[in-house]
């Protein structure tokens, strides 16, 4: 970085420096963002933290059911060329075999690894806690992840991070996005299938039962989902993280998705 200046249309929201914004907003009394300017042959950095708990990979894409190793694999590809053509430096970090796999920024062929990653032999056996170990390790890389790096977090969050891990990874100048991956139809909501009978996976081991629900038992479930998406939906917005929602492994529907996402996130950015 070689200083900062103030903010010009079609500057990434990402180079704003909100401690010098907020500093000169105090001192003029009107909004006047600041963006750090960087030298020539500084690139930004994007970093990918992919959750592959047991329950993250489930369903396969021959199922009735959203299949979240396809949905990953996809947004994935999607942020990664936008990367490109950003020609922003790519990092990786998944735990899927319980230890941290990391792919550092600047190596060529990290995009290509990024997508063999997400391969169906890499396995789902990272721990429940995956997401806040992954944001730790992340705080320990500080040359390689600088204030002002996207980091994209894709998980279900039904196991969501504590809000001190947000809020630590959030204090490092790091532009958050958490990319919830969920099924509409089983975990945003229900469908109404009482007195129906119903395959239903165990998360542990991905072992699928058949199971007869009650229609107070389809109520409840319903409502619970939609009482647990709303409440990670708030928590989200009140530690001031703008969430992609994705629930289709379609790659035009996830495209479709980021785009929204990057418009809301300019719209509500944009100076007044």
């Amino acid at each position: 970085m070689i200083g900062t200046r103030p903010y010009e249309i079609g500057d990434p929201v990402s180079t704003i420096d909100w401690f010098a914004t907020a500093r000169a907003s105090a001192a003029s009394g009107r909004d006047e963002f600041i963006v750090r300017d960087h030298a020539s042959d500084e690139a930004p950095r994007v970093a990918l933290v992919c959750d592959r708990r047991p329950a993250m990979g489930i369903y396969a894409q021959s199922l009735p059911w959203l299949s979240k190793p396809s949905a990953v694999r996809e947004a994935t590809a999607a942020i990664v060329a936008s990367a490109m053509i950003a020609r922003a430096d790519v990092a990786s970090l998944d735990y899927a075999e319980g230890e941290p796999y990391w792919l550092p920024p600047g190596r060529r062929d990290v995009p290509w690894l990024v997508a063999e990653r997400q391969s169906e032999a890499t396995p789902f056996a990272a721990p429940e806690d995956n997401l806040e170990q992954a944001l730790t390790f992340l705080g320990r890389l500080h040359r390689d992840l600088p204030t002002g790096s996207f980091v994209f977090v894709l998980s279900d969050f039904l196991v969501p991070p504590r809000a001190d891990a947000w809020l630590d990874s959030a204090a490092r100048g790091w532009d958050l996005v958490p990319v919830v991956i969920q099924d509409p139809i089983w975990e945003q909501s229900f469908p109404r299938i009482d007195s129906v009978v119903v395959p239903i996976a165990d998360p542990r081991d991905g072992a699928v039962q058949p199971v007869r629900l009650t229609r107070r038992e389809v109520s409840e479930r319903r409502s619970r989902n939609e009482a647990r998406l709303g409440r990670l939906l708030a928590e989200l917005a009140s530690l001031d993280l703008e969430p992609v929602l994705i629930g289709t492994s379609d790659p035009h529907e996830i495209d479709r998705a980021f785009v929204e996402w990057a418009e809301l996130r300019r719209q509500s950015r944009w100076p007044r």
